[in-house]
């Protein structure tokens, strides 16, 4: 798997678990809704470190939390 479908997976398994959806993490996070639906999507090929740390600091959760799960580590990631 790509990073940014990782990374996508990531969110959406997150906003999953907190009960949200797009719209309310695009209002809560100042993220652009349309770079939201496009991560979601996987309709990009790199995500900004500064993106996910808005994300991550709407969602309240650790830089560290976000990026702790499987298909994150290395060994799953593909270039």
């Amino acid at each position: 798997m790509t990073i940014v479908k990782a990374c996508a997976k990531r969110i959406k398994d997150i906003l999953d678990e907190k009960g949200l959806n797009q719209y309310k993490l695009y209002k809560q996070s100042g993220v652009p809704q349309s770079t939201i639906s496009t991560i979601l999507k996987g309709d990009i090929q790199t995500i900004k470190l500064s993106t996910i740390y808005d994300i991550c600091a709407s969602l309240n959760i650790e830089l560290s939390e976000f990026f702790n799960c499987d298909y994150l580590k290395l060994q799953n990631l593909e270039d």
